[in-house]
Parts: structure tokens; C-alpha cells; sequence
């Protein structure tokens, strides 16, 4: 069983980790009988009492500043060890950036999001570099044969509104597209869902990638201090993500927007100028034509009658993206699933 020392682990998994404790033992039984493993700072192996049937990677905290998902974890993990959520998945819990969280901030020196699939060897005096290579070997170490099927649920928040609040997207590595992703992100009853078409560095495109994991990052509402989400507020994901644990089916078939990037926006140097107003909510809508960025002789103007921006933001460094163009794939995307 756990020990007195331990339980705190086990009640406040977001407390132990944000105060840099060491459990005692490295292992233990919870009340609920759950197996749970402590495999580093905010990374916590939890094992069902039978064989497992399925095998799930939540994620949080990947920015430090986002705490909303966070503080959903960290509940769900007090949850499981009660037995107030049953478990019959095998469970890898993740709070991604603990430095920044400790600090209110989203990094510490580099975006954690964009160092995954080996560029973090890029970022060698980073902070992050080296949580970037823990996170990958913990995802590895926990999928490999692993039971089927796997999946990795990502949570975040965005820094601005959304004209959906809530909504995920998917990385692309090639594979067929999932019924049943799209089938969980309905019953996490999530608004809208965006297709990458190239890869990257993101911890889903990783996990999805190198691991084979039906994968997914989520867009949870804004970014708030800790104590001040309202929890509710993203009660449909929270118990979407309880129903895939425990093994059983969605509920929920909420309407579900698709979105598919056709062009990405990138910052080449610091005179870039992204033509949107600071407040702009995500999915805005602009008009053939209509010219969003200029850096030097770069130039983005909207090529299709309608383009929607996702994630516009000019302060970012050099080098990096400054916002996604999409359009609205609804109606093909949905009639080519299996």
C-alpha cells in the first residue's frame, strides 16, 4: 500500500510535482488497488488491477502557463487512486514543463511544443532540450508493447479566444484518418478539429510518429493563473477522457467542424508584420486576397474564397510559426473515414 509519506503524490499529483518532492518508495498500491509507478518529476505510471485492455498518455503543462488541463489531471489522478474514476487502461500521467509551470510562464528559453522529434538537439543550451529528450523516452518506454489500442490525449489552452472555444488537432504522419478519434472528440463534445498535412515537432506528432498512438492535442479555452479556471467549463473532455480509461463507450455525438491547413505563416525576421488585430479570436475568417503578413519581400495573401486564421502571433522568435491558415473540410473529411 502507499505509504502516509506518499499519499500526497497520489491526492495533489500538481502540489508534489510543483514542490519538487520525491516520494518515498517508487512505487505503490492505491486505495483503489491501482499500480502506480512515480517515473521522474510530473511523470506518473498508473496500472489497473486487471490485464489492461488499452493503453492512454494524458498530458498536460507541455506549456507551463496553461493550467487549466492541468489542474484536470491533477484531480483525475486523485480520482483514479480513490476509485472514483475506474481505470482499465494502462496510464502514463504527464506535466510537461514543470520549470515554467513553477514559474507562471508558458517556457522558460524555448517553446517545449517544437523541440519534440529530435530538434531539441538543435537547442542545446536550452532548458528545455533535456525535458523535451525525458518526455520522448518516457512516451517510448510506456508504448512499447504496450496493449492496443494506443492513445495519447494532449491538453492545452490557447493564449487568445477562439471563435471555437474548444477544439484539437491532429498530427499528421501519412496513416489513414481515425473513426474512433473522431468519435472521442465528439464525445468530449469538442467544436471543431484541424488536419495538419506536414509533420512536426510537437510531443502528439511524436507519439503519433514514432509510437504509432492515436494522438491528439486539445484547445481547452484561454490561459489562466492557477486557481482561477473554471473547471466546469471543460467537464465534456474531462469526462470523455474518464470514459476512455475506463474502457467504455462514447456517449456524447456532438457536431464536429473540420479544418485543414493549407498554409503556414512564418516569422523570417523582425520586421515581420502579421496585418491582425492583437484581440483577433482564432478561426477568424478573411477573404481572397486579402494579404495578413509582409517580412521583406514576403508576402501572405488568402488564395482560397475563404481562409481562417489559427494561432496568429508576431512575437514569436525568428524562424518560428506565426499563425496557421485553414479551411473547412467538414463534408470530405467525415465521408472518408472507415
Amino acid at each position: 500500500m502507499t505509504s502516509s509519506a506518499d499519499s500526497s503524490l497520489l491526492e495533489d499529483f500538481l502540489a508534489f510535482t510543483l514542490a519538487g518532492e520525491r516520494p518515498a518508495a517508487g512505487s505503490g498500491n492505491a486505495a483503489s488497488g491501482v499500480r502506480w509507478t512515480w517515473r521522474g518529476a510530473g511523470v506518473l505510471l498508473l496500472e489497473p488491477t486487471a490485464q489492461p485492455t488499452h493503453s492512454v498518455l494524458a498530458s498536460a503543462g507541455v506549456h507551463g502557463d496553461e493550467t487549466a488541463p492541468i489542474e484536470m489531471l491533477s484531480a483525475l489522478v486523485a480520482d483514479i487512486a480513490s476509485g472514483r474514476a475506474p481505470l482499465t487502461a494502462r496510464m502514463l500521467v504527464i506535466l510537461g514543463n514543470v520549470d515554467a509551470m513553477r514559474a507562471g510562464a508558458r517556457y522558460i528559453d524555448d517553446d517545449l511544443n517544437r523541440l519534440f522529434s529530435g530538434r531539441h538537439a538543435r537547442f542545446e543550451t536550452s532548458r528545455e532540450a533535456p525535458r523535451a529528450i525525458e518526455l520522448e523516452n518516457a512516451a517510448l518506454d510506456f508504448f512499447d508493447g504496450a496493449a492496443h489500442p494506443k492513445w495519447h490525449i494532449d491538453m492545452h489552452t490557447a493564449i487568445r479566444a477562439s471563435v471555437f472555444e474548444q477544439f484539437a488537432l491532429l498530427p499528421h504522419t501519412g496513416a489513414p484518418l481515425a473513426r474512433a478519434m473522431f468519435d472521442w472528440l465528439r464525445d468530449a463534445r469538442l467544436q471543431a478539429v484541424l488536419l495538419h498535412r506536414e509533420k512536426g515537432n510537437t510531443f502528439t506528432h511524436f507519439t503519433a510518429q514514432e509510437a504509432g498512438a492515436l494522438a491528439c492535442t486539445l484547445e481547452l479555452g484561454k490561459v489562466r493563473p492557477f486557481g482561477q479556471n473554471d473547471l466546469a467549463r471543460f467537464a465534456a473532455s474531462d469526462a470523455a477522457l474518464r470514459r476512455l480509461i475506463a474502457g467504455e463507450s462514447a456517449r456524447e455525438n456532438a457536431p464536429l467542424r473540420v479544418f485543414t491547413v493549407v498554409a503556414q505563416i512564418d516569422k523570417h525576421s523582425d520586421q515581420f508584420v502579421l496585418n491582425v488585430a492583437s484581440d483577433v479570436p482564432n478561426f477568424t475568417a478573411f477573404s481572397v486576397g486579402t494579404e495578413l503578413a509582409r517580412d521583406g519581400d514576403y508576402r501572405y495573401r488568402v488564395s482560397h474564397d475563404e481562409e481562417r486564421i489559427v494561432f496568429p502571433n508576431p512575437k514569436v522568435k525568428p524562424g518560428l510559426r506565426a499563425g496557421l491558415m485553414v479551411v473547412d473540410t467538414t463534408e470530405a473529411t467525415l465521408a472518408s473515414l472507415d
